[in-house]
């Protein structure tokens, strides 16, 4: 297991290497975009981009996705730094050491106010490529499936509950249909055309539209404590065979 001291290097090498790109960038750059995902396609030796399909990320990367596909291309270049992690220890390897499907977080430094595309332009600081995404064990998914009930708050989202997973529709029994979910920073909303998911924000939400709730609590955790942990994904019209591990 890798020691604390150790840990502590590799943060504080990770911080060096992202202030690097920034201050090779300008001085204006003072962000830092997170994006989390799937790797889309293995990307070749001495990559210049990489694909990734967004499922998470901080609250500034998700603001920037607001009606973007969650399909992203990522500029990538001769000062960023590829990490592969395995039993917690990171190695330094080549864009070619990862792999399509790898779960994987982009780290770029750009303006505040620049857009995707030109935040996508730049060149990453660290892809941390982690294989599998992680999903501790002891916090199962709760899934909710049902109707927008009223026009999202500033932090939950009410819906008229008619479906979900045996985990959450257990925790129903004895109680009102209509229940009201947290959301925070990071969740991610996606608007389901087709097979297409776009980001959009909570305020773009449509009363009486189909919305599915993914949670991750702890096991054994009761309606209430699932309901206050923010949800890590929300969907509107959301297609009913789609696999979202979030």
């Amino acid at each position: 297991m890798i020691s604390k001291r150790t840990l502590r290097i590799v943060l504080a090498a990770l911080s060096l290497a992202l202030l690097g790109v920034g201050a090779a960038q300008g001085d204006s750059v003072r962000a830092h975009y997170i994006f989390r995902g799937h790797l889309l396609a293995t990307p070749p030796a001495n990559a210049t981009s990489i694909s990734v399909t967004v499922e998470g990320g901080n609250r500034i990367a998700l603001k920037k996705m607001l009606g973007a596909s969650v399909n992203q291309n990522f500029t990538v270049g001769t000062g960023t730094e590829f990490l592969k992690w395995s039993n917690r220890v990171p190695t330094v390897v080549h864009s070619n050491d990862l792999t399509a499907g790898d779960w994987v977080v982009v780290h770029v430094r750009a303006p505040w106010e620049a857009t995707l595309s030109q935040i996508e332009s730049r060149p990453a600081g660290i892809v941390a490529d982690r294989a599998v995404k992680p999903n501790p064990p002891n916090k199962p998914l709760y899934l909710f499936r049902g109707r927008l009930a009223a026009s999202a708050g500033t932090s939950t989202v009410t819906v008229n509950v008619r479906g979900g997973n045996h985990r959450a529709l257990r925790l129903l029994i004895g109680q009102s249909l209509q229940q009201s979910f947290a959301y925070g920073p990071e969740t991610i909303f996606l608007l389901w055309q087709g097979k297409v998911p776009t980001v959009i924000s909570p305020a773009q939400l449509t009363v009486g539209d189909r919305i599915t709730v993914r949670i991750r609590a702890p096991q054994g955790s009761t309606l209430s404590q699932v309901e206050s942990t923010p949800a890590v994904h929300i969907g509107e019209h959301e297609p009913p065979s789609t696999a979202i591990t979030g």
